[in-house]
């Protein structure tokens, strides 16, 4: 069906839209009945994180009323017009099936937010980022448990899992959701919590891109004055020559849960060439966070840049992450071990593969690695959330970066022979990737985990058309 039938389709369903930069004849559908702050674009470049596999849409609308959301989804069910609902756009994946003949709907300007009275609780809309949030609640002395990125969206990450920085402390970012407003795949709405409707509940908390929209949420919030409001942190350089040794410290190194540490194989910000970088985290003061990280500072850095630093600038260190554009096809593995023999051939790969192709020069090895006792199966007896991977320490992210489609197959074969590496020596059954930062191509398994089978099951009761299949489809 073309992008012109879904207007037709507005016209026919009640509904109404304002247009920008569509023909005349698109144009006069203009809004009747959805609010003049949400618009469409008929044509025109709908720009992510990654172009690669990207959705290519006829039409991007952009809300401004959060009621709209389930509205243009209502709209598009009934024509049978494929959706996509973004916010943060950097979901990398090549699972996206969207072409000319459907639309995305972009919640990106939907940045509500707001802390109940005493700062323990904090509603906010689906456009919101981790930085919006992150910034909300510096202003309102509070804390929230955000995840890692600062240009991802808050909501996009939760839904599937969502891991942070202070995980260990507060849990997941799943386990800091208290309820959310959600539509289905055919425009119905309603706010649905752990105790109002416990098997949706489960499925949205690891797998919710699969069974609706969220268009807010309400999550937990720490109140704590911004003079209290610090960590350690910072980074920290070795020179390659001692990587097996820096690679070991990181494997031995239990993560207390006031504790977490990035790893990045990227150009130095010294002298643009590749890099070990180190970056640890503690919640508390330099002295202490010094000491829990002695067996890895010991091995003796070339620079060392930790302080402390307040919490609305925990994330910095990675906002170079964040530039839109260019060709970034990235693949991930989740680690319980960390071998040196396997990090030196990764070392040697990216290597490689950087010096190969100078347009690739953002080209990034970034593992994540977290406290797990709070989060892992074992904490959570009641099992109330679908996402399967919460005793997994490590998190390794190959992510090639270049501007021509010609290097294509090189980062494919690239970022393929690096997951093979780290799947060999991982210390898990079998290969483990978490949801959002996984390629697209892992067996549905190696996604979902044990949960898989029951989500199979739940997405033809909320979904049987398949109507919400742009992500890691279960159907």
């Amino acid at each position: 069906m073309h992008i012109s039938q879904l207007l037709v389709a507005a016209g026919l369903f009640g509904l109404s839209v304002s247009t920008s930069g569509c023909n005349p004849a698109l144009s006069s559908l203009a809004g009747k009945y959805l609010s003049p702050k949400t618009t469409i674009q008929c044509a025109g470049h709908n720009q992510r994180w990654s172009e690669f596999a990207s959705p290519q849409p006829g039409a991007v609308i952009t809300v401004g009323d959060e009621n709209d959301v389930a509205k243009i989804i209502t709209v598009a069910s009934k024509a049978n017009i494929p959706f996509l609902v973004q916010s943060g756009a950097n979901g990398w994946a090549d699972t996206f099936s969207i072409k000319s003949n459907g639309v995305i709907i972009d919640v990106s300007k939907l940045k509500a937010i707001s802390f109940n009275k005493n700062k323990s609780q904090v509603t906010f809309q689906a456009g919101v980022t981790n930085k919006d949030m992150i910034d909300a609640a510096w202003n309102n002395n509070a804390r929230v448990a955000v995840s890692t990125c600062n240009c991802v969206s808050l909501i996009g990450a939760t839904l599937g899992g969502g891991l942070g920085r202070m995980q260990g402390v507060y849990g997941l970012n799943i386990d800091n959701l208290l309820s959310v407003n959600f539509v289905d795949a055919d425009g119905n709405k309603k706010t649905v919590t752990r105790k109002n409707d416990p098997e949706l509940w489960w499925a949205l908390t690891g797998a919710g891109a699969n069974f609706g929209v969220v268009t807010s949420a309400t999550y937990k919030s720490y109140p704590i004055p911004q003079a209290k409001n610090t960590a350690w942190t910072g980074l920290v350089l070795f020179d390659e020559a001692k990587l097996e040794k820096v690679i070991a410290a990181i494997d031995d190194l239990t993560l207390e849960p006031d504790m977490q540490m990035d790893i990045y194989f990227t150009a130095s910000p010294i002298d643009g060439q590749p890099a070990v970088i180190f970056l640890p985290f503690y919640l508390g003061s330099a002295a202490v966070g010094r000491q829990k990280f002695a067996s890895v500072l010991n091995v003796g850095p070339s620079l060392d840049a930790t302080e402390v630093i307040p919490y609305n600038t925990w994330n910095t260190a990675g906002d170079p992450f964040c530039a839109r554009g260019g060709r970034k096809p990235s693949y991930t593995v989740g680690l319980r071990n960390m071998e040196p023999t396997t990090w030196r051939n990764v070392w040697n790969t990216y290597t490689q593969f950087f010096h190969a192709y100078p347009e690739a020069n953002q080209t990034t090895i970034l593992t994540e690695c977290y406290a797990t006792a709070k989060t892992s199966i074992s904490a959570q007896k009641d099992c109330s959330s679908s996402y399967p991977f919460r005793d997994i320490k490590c998190h390794a992210i190959a992510l090639p970066w270049y501007t021509s489609p010609s290097v294509d197959s090189a980062a494919i074969a690239w970022g393929e022979k690096l997951r093979k590496y780290w799947s060999a020596s991982a210390g898990t059954p079998k290969p483990e990737s978490y949801i959002n930062f996984a390629h697209g191509d892992e067996p549905l398994s190696q996604i979902y985990g044990s949960s898989l089978s029951k989500l199979q099951v739940l997405k033809k009761k909320y979904d049987p058309h398949r109507r919400l299949n742009q992500w890691f489809p279960l159907s």
